[in-house]
């Protein structure tokens, strides 16, 4: 009979919470129906394949745009989508939402204390001199100097070269590889060729790919307690991790070496570099917290850029009203050169459009140091998960009105011009709008990328037109560690020829209207 007794116990937990949920459920403020023990485990495995959309249907039927989401094997976690309560997340009480321990657990293996990873002093520290670099010129010229080459002596020659043969080309690996060439000479100093077709895939940019899936498949575990057994026992995927970890760290530690020799023989003279890994060296600091930026930074800049152009080219193929807006602004007399497009604001404004509904970063997550209660009067208790929901909050109608689903550059283009850098969005608060953060942590890289990105649009658009391989076919926005769209963007290249001018007169002066974007 003794044998029988757990058993039995655990018939009747189940006919408890079957019961339980037969009279209507068990709620814990605004979200997903929950039970006890469980919580709200039945909604989310019914719901695992499509949790974007699910979390934002949740949010928007919220009053406050905000749920909290209890699930068996999870931390409770607060989603929100509302911008007061980002300004209060990210600015007002910004000491209290530290990344936390479960954040950088997960990716302290390959990013150690490098920014992206660390809170508290040891941040603020880099941040301050990260945040000077910067801003030198020296490394801007470079950015500009790495683009012009990149595209000029790759990209544009590989997209001739699709264009000419007729066949199909992934734009989404392409401009992956772009953005890995060009963050590794930035960065580094060095030219992995990824973009190259006569050079052998770069095992460093592979190690990279690799450790950036396993780790995305850590933040996603249901339970952490698995990936960390079998990161303790040295098991499957970790054991995968820990080898393309060692390839990156190895590499980038060689580079450190190879530089301060490099240095010593010059003594500080006309061989001086202006990447960024030469100026940390040149700034003293150990070893090991060079190699922990440097990764930090081509983690944060391989994929961001990469994944709003992708989506940026494909928006416009299903808008062509739009792309002959741009290209009329492309032909319309802006520099050519890297950096010589900060006035086109409609190329900014497709740009932004872009990232509000297919962010390159779907959310973000902090974890509340002590008890807290946002504005919105929702309870956040010490150690709970606190997410900002980016995907959610360009598709909220409290935010962006009844279109909010559409896409549309006059929610931009009508804001009234002002004077503030290219890289601002003008009139638009960095809390309704967190593409980039917003408050103390607002991305350091953010000028960099807009320059990156408007200079490969309108490299790109001023010499093909790019034609989706499957006119129907709607991707599917995977939001790993940087989104990315299933299936890569296949398309056949067409070269404009010298007709760029002629067609972007054909547009007319007549401003871009609102257009249904494709669910």
């Amino acid at each position: 009979m003794i044998c029988y007794t757990p058993w039995l116990l655990a018939c009747c937990l189940l006919l408890l919470l079957y019961s339980v949920r037969l009279r209507s459920g068990w709620s814990h403020g605004h979200g997903p129906r929950s039970y006890p023990v469980i919580g709200c485990l039945v909604a989310f495995y019914q719901n695992r394949f499509r949790l974007l959309d699910w979390y934002t249907e949740l949010l928007a039927a919220s009053p406050t745009q905000t749920i909290v989401v209890d699930r068996l094997g999870a931390r409770r976690t607060v989603v929100t989508a509302n911008p007061v309560n980002v300004e209060h997340i990210l600015k007002g009480n910004f000491g209290n939402y530290p990344k936390g321990k479960p954040f950088t657990d997960i990716l302290g293996d390959l990013l150690g204390t490098g920014i992206f990873n660390v809170d508290g002093e040891l941040w603020y520290a880099q941040r301050k001199l990260v945040s000077h670099e910067f801003s030198a010129r020296a490394l801007r010229e470079l950015e500009f100097a790495v683009l012009e080459d990149e595209a000029r002596d790759r990209l544009v020659p590989a997209l001739g070269l699709a264009a000419a043969r007729g066949d199909a080309v992934d734009m989404q690996d392409l401009l992956r590889r772009f953005s890995f060439d060009v963050i590794c000479r930035v960065s580094l100093g060095v030219d992995p060729g990824c973009l190259d077709a006569a050079l052998p895939a770069p095992r460093l940019a592979a190690a990279f790919d690799a450790a950036a899936g396993i780790i995305a498949r850590r933040g996603a575990a249901p339970v952490a307690a698995v990936w960390k057994a079998k990161r303790a026992l040295d098991l499957g995927s970790e054991r995968r991790l820990r080898e393309e970890i060692r390839v990156i760290h190895e590499a980038v530690m060689d580079l450190i070496r190879t530089r301060k020799k490099e240095r010593a023989l010059v003594n500080g003279g006309d061989g001086r570099r202006s990447d960024l890994l030469s100026r940390m060296i040149e700034c003293g600091y150990p070893d090991e917290a060079i190699r922990d930026m440097v990764i930090s930074f081509i983690m944060a800049g391989r994929d961001t850029t990469s994944s709003a152009l992708t989506w940026f080219f494909w928006l416009l193929t299903r808008h062509r009203d739009v792309e002959r807006e741009v290209l009329r602004e492309i032909a319309g007399g802006a520099s050519h050169a890297a950096g010589g497009q900060g006035k086109m604001r409609v190329l900014h404004a497709a740009l932004c459009e872009t990232m509000r509904l297919y962010p390159p970063v779907a959310w973000d997550s902090k974890h509340a140091a002590a008890g807290d209660v946002l504005p919105d009067g929702t309870r956040v208790e010490r150690g709970d998960r606190v997410t900002y929901f980016q995907y959610g909050m360009g598709r909220m109608e409290s935010i962006w009105g009844a279109n909010a689903a559409d896409f549309s550059l006059q929610r931009w283009l009508s804001l009234p011009e002002d004077t503030s850098p290219p890289a601002a969005v003008a009139g638009v608060s960095p809390f309704k709008y967190p593409v980039f953060q917003a408050g103390p942590r607002t991305c350091l890289g953010k000028e960099m990328a807009f320059v990156q990105m408007k200079f490969v649009a309108s490299t790109v658009l001023r010499r093909f037109e790019l034609a989706p391989v499957d006119e129907g076919r709607v991707p599917v926005f995977l939001p790993l560690m940087t989104a990315h769209m299933a299936g890569g963007l296949n398309v056949m290249v067409r070269s404009r020829g010298d007709q760029i001018t002629a067609a972007a007169a054909a547009a007319g002066s007549t401003p871009v209207a609102a257009a249904g974007a494709p669910n």
